[in-house]
């Protein structure tokens, strides 16, 4: 088959497999599934007040069996490794009743599995007939193309976003309700329209800017909305017409802001600048053995610097961390941004910015 050049930032009118294999080879950055569900519903749901459930029965959620399915399943994932680059990833996002078959079928494909990532709906539908537990979250699998893959993973700005903590594998979001919801005369466009907050974090996660995202199942266009608003281009490939249509409106109207390029950029985060010891500091000159550091800015708690970068404080010696976390009773302390150093003109200032002029050097060890 004729591979044909990619139309980034655009939605592509087809069959997602037959639109996958005109893509080329190793072209897209980061792929972000939601595929049929293959529910199998068998009857209509009613709610205890008699009105009826608007539930998932759209056709293209219709498979004769598993094994169609599967065959459906299989073909696309292949196709997605296939035009995914080496150092790419993937995100499919499931149920129960699928999410075991496509982990299945991804591994026996040759992905490598990081992470399952489980979105626990913090405002789920309840189970009207009160014959099982309510079911309150969906599966991501979260893949890079094989196991020696170099993906990319913006660890800090998820802890960031997080308030400083740790991002865990188990996201709390509202189901997508509201303003946000598109509907026509007064019904849901698309039974399974995703939050904007779950494709923000899987977009800010492991892709940069201007990387190229690709949805096979491109629906409303939450993925394309996102990715646009995050400054990261988008692919979108969508077999129904009517979705098309909704998705181009909501994507033209969101507005370019005139906002500079530069804040979009994670590359300057922690995890990514050159790991630089206070010794170095010490041994370069930016701040010398006998001079004073300042905890918090605070002129009355002072430690020394020792020749060997460590601090000496009311008897206890240790890194700047170690001091750090000594003054704080044990919590976990960088010291980079708890010690002050006091400036030429008498101002106190953070040592982070005597790291920062260092790294500004052009070549250094």
């Amino acid at each position: 088959m004729t591979r044909h050049q990619l139309s980034i930032d655009q939605i592509i009118l087809g069959d997602c497999i037959e639109v996958l294999k005109s893509l080329p080879d190793e072209s897209v950055d980061v792929i972000f599934a939601d595929p049929p569900y293959n529910l199998q519903l068998n009857q209509e749901l009613w709610r205890p007040n008699l009105t009826l459930v608007d539930a998932v029965d759209d056709d293209w959620d219709q498979f004769v069996d598993f094994e169609s399915y599967d065959n459906f399943s299989q073909s696309w994932l292949a196709e997605c490794r296939r035009v995914l680059k080496s150092d790419g990833s993937i995100w499919v996002i499931g149920s129960y009743h699928n999410i075991f078959r496509l982990g299945y079928l991804m591994q026996n494909l040759g992905y490598w599995f990081l992470n399952d990532v489980v979105w626990v709906k913090t405002n789920p539908m309840p189970n009207f007939r009160g014959v099982r537990f309510t079911n309150a979250h969906e599966t991501l699998i979260w893949a890079c193309k094989h196991k020696k893959g170099k993906y990319k993973f913006n660890y800090h700005a998820m802890k960031d976003l997080n308030d400083g903590l740790q991002m865990r594998s188990d996201w709390q979001i509202p189901l997508c309700t509201g303003a946000e919801r598109i509907k026509i005369n007064g019904k849901k466009a698309h039974s399974t329209q995703k939050p904007e907050a779950l494709l923000y974090r899987v977009i800010l996660s492991s892709t940069d800017p201007e990387d190229i995202i690709l949805d096979p199942f491109f629906g409303t266009g939450t993925t394309g909305a996102v990715a646009k608003k995050l400054n990261r281009h988008w692919i979108g490939i969508e077999i129904n017409p009517r979705y098309v249509k909704l998705a181009e409106e909501r994507i033209d109207s969101i507005k370019e802001d005139e906002i500079e390029e530069q804040i979009f950029n994670l590359k300057d985060n922690k995890r990514n600048q050159r790991r630089i010891p206070f010794g170095k500091i010490v041994e370069n000159g930016f701040i010398n053995a006998g001079e004073n550091l300042y905890f918090e800015g605070d002129k009355n708690i002072k430690a020394v610097i020792k020749p060997d970068s460590n601090l000496l404080i009311n008897g206890f010696v240790g890194s700047i961390h170690q001091s750090a976390k000594h003054l704080t009773g044990g919590k976990p302390s960088n010291g980079w941004h708890l010690w002050y150093y006091e400036s030429d003109n008498g101002e106190l200032k953070p040592i982070d910015e005597l790291r920062s002029k260092f790294a500004s050097q052009k070549n250094f060890d």
